[in-house]
């Protein structure tokens, strides 16, 4: 399974959520805390994807994008319910209803 992510590093906090129509198409937003310096920020992003889609975190692999926000990421093995996982993180944050 590969999906395409856009990376928000130096972020106030780590976070999974929202959608970006970006160059590799429909990408999965992904806040981490890590600067994108030597890595960091790389390991942070497998690190938070793997929490929201309850996998292990050396199962996800960066294979486009190293030095870029926009990144390719694959999960060799994913588990069954990976993939409506990741629809609804792809999914835009609802609004909320206007009171009267």
């Amino acid at each position: 399974m590969r999906f395409a992510v856009r990376v928000k590093p130096g972020a106030k906090r780590d976070a999974v959520g929202g959608r970006w129509d970006g160059a590799l198409g429909a990408a999965l937003v992904v806040s981490v805390r890590a600067p994108a310096v030597e890595g960091k920020a790389n390991e942070a992003v497998c690190r938070v994807l793997a929490g929201a889609l309850a996998v292990r975190a050396r199962d996800l692999v960066v294979v486009r994008g190293q030095r870029s926000r926009d990144k390719l990421i694959e999960l060799p093995d994913p588990p069954q319910d990976a993939a409506p996982r990741l629809a609804e993180l792809l999914r835009p944050v609802a609004e909320s209803p206007q009171s009267p």
